[in-house]
């Protein structure tokens, strides 16, 4: 995707993605145009009008019940934008502003901001250019939407304040517009405000931890086939018809992925033989019903995130009968609500990874692999410390699983009284995703490494899915069994393999798509 053309109606998750990740161009339709030719009508005639509106001749907040003039209105829009820039802390990651400036775009193209078209195409101008505001970690509570992040960003297109050019190097704001070719942009009624007032930081997070959760579930399935796999487990757990029974659609596409990965294996079913077992333990049975419940989790976001693309996000805002209207469409509790449910669901997911690969290196409970995978026990401490990493990994996400959303905290004179912490929860979700990376790699580690093992020297042939997990991770650069080593870039390695696809591309062309 190339280019995104911008009309009234929304976006989609993939148009957003484009623009944030892979740099897509935007451009303005002529829905969009005149859409917003048609709401700055409407606020240009309040703004003649001696009544005061809130947003258009007013202060702001708890300051709304102030009539400003309409010589200080330029001032006015200005001046908001540079007091609610006052972001504190690290810097953002380029990504995650693209898609915030992004989103803001697409709602103040809805035509209810009463934005003029040449700010808009500012707006749009500034992302072609590669230029990218500096937006630092803290200063969004997630009401009257995400206002220091966006602020930053206002502030760029006025010239002020510091950005990130193509280049890399952060300069002066008003120095690369210059160097681009572009006008600093001078604020009129409303225009300040609606620049500020959504929920599109937490939103646009969102939308980039659906999409790495999708690939990182389905990852998660492969490494929990080949964990059976290596511990000689059961796939009759897996059939269809014991899912049909609890019709949960994650549950049946994760059991189903797995018995994908686990075709032809010489290894499954081996539970009976020398240390006779049952039933597999709970981490390896379950499997399916835990990483689905967080799939069924990834669906739910997913319509909270539609809707929230298909909003315009706004206060006031203009209706179609031109009306002016304050409202309460800012507050981030949507959004909030299930970035908190999926930092809960990647910490269960990490959770159960971690008790597989304890078992792969446990000698008791492994059904005849060496302790902890090493080559000489004893002499070499194989994958002991690995696993310690990833036990402190999945500890930190039980962490991160407590809710921000629950932990409103009142501000502006007590007028936003009530918020919803969603850029916290989007912060720590963004870190809760990289951490269970990491987790599903030491897992997937520890299960090629196992599997390795036992088809050494002739011994039983691995799976379809595994012979193809192993030759890819061996192809990326993770060694297999043998002495100790330097274990650090194994690791990361293949948490490299797993975050950028490589393990899903490669067993799916071993054995088909995968859900």
């Amino acid at each position: 995707m190339h280019t995104v053309v911008l009309g009234s109606s929304g976006v989609t998750a993939a148009e957003t993605l484009a623009v944030a990740r892979a740099d897509a161009r935007v451009e303005l339709g002529a829905e969009a145009r005149e859409a917003l030719a048609k709401a700055r009508t409407t606020i240009d005639a309040l703004a003649e009008k001696p009544e005061p509106v809130y947003g258009v001749s007013t202060g702001f907040g708890a300051l709304a019940s102030r009539h400003i003039a309409p010589g200080l209105r330029a001032r006015l829009q200005r001046n908001i934008v540079r007091s609610h820039a006052a972001g504190m802390g690290p810097r953002v990651e380029r990504e995650v502003v693209r898609a915030l400036m992004f989103l803001r775009l697409k709602t103040v193209c809805s035509g209810h901001t009463g934005v003029r078209p040449e700010v808009a195409q500012a707006m749009a101008d500034l992302l072609n250019a590669g230029i990218t505001p500096v937006v630092h970690e803290y200063g969004s509570l997630g009401c009257s939407g995400d206002l220091a992040p966006l602020s930053h960003c206002a502030l760029t297109l006025m010239g002020e304040g510091d950005a990130e050019g193509p280049d890399g190097v952060v300069r002066p704001a008003g120095e690369l517009l210059e160097a681009h070719g572009l006008r600093p942009v001078e604020l009129r009624e409303k225009e300040g405000l609606a620049l500020l007032n959504g929920t599109d930081g937490m939103l646009g997070m969102l939308l980039m931890a659906l999409d790495d959760l999708a690939r990182l579930y389905t990852s998660a399935d492969i490494t929990a086939a080949l964990s059976l796999e290596a511990l000689l487990g059961t796939r009759k757990v897996l059939a269809p018809e014991l899912q049909a029974i609890r019709p949960h659609p994650g549950q049946a596409a994760s059991a189903a992925n797995m018995l994908k990965v686990l075709a032809h294996s010489g290894l499954t079913g081996h539970h009976q033989d020398e240390a006779p077992r049952v039933q597999d333990a709970y981490s390896v049975r379950c499997a399916p019903q835990v990483a689905g419940a967080g799939r069924d989790t990834l669906a739910h976001a997913r319509t909270v995130a539609e809707r929230e693309l298909a909003a315009a996000v706004d206060n006031p805002v203009v209706l179609e009968d031109g009306r002016v209207e304050s409202n309460g469409n800012f507050h981030g509790a949507p959004v909030a609500y299930v970035l908190d449910f999926l930092a809960i669901a990647a910490a269960d997911l990490a959770s159960i990874a971690e008790r597989r690969t304890d078992r792969l290196l446990d000698k008791n409970r492994s059904h005849g692999l060496p302790p902890f995978l090493a080559d000489d026990a004893g002499v070499d401490s194989g994958l002991m410390i690995a696993q310690y990493t990833q036990a402190a990994l999945v500890s930190e996400l039980k962490r991160l699983a407590a809710p921000a959303s629950v932990d409103s905290i009142p501000s502006s004179a007590m007028q936003e009284d009530h918020v919803s912490m969603g850029w916290s929860a989007a912060r720590k979700l963004r870190t809760a995703v990289a951490n269970l990376t990491r987790v599903v790699a030491v897992e997937l580690y520890a299960a090629t490494r196992a599997l390795e093992i036992r088809t050494a020297d002739g011994g039983p042939r691995a799976s379809d899915g595994g012979r193809a997990a192993l030759d890819a991770v061996r192809a990326a650069g993770v060694l297999g069994a043998g002495p100790d080593r330097f274990l650090a870039p194994d690791l990361a390695a293949a948490e490299t393999f797993v975050r950028e696809g490589g393990l899903v591309r490669a067993v799916e062309a071993a054995v088909g798509p995968l859900a």
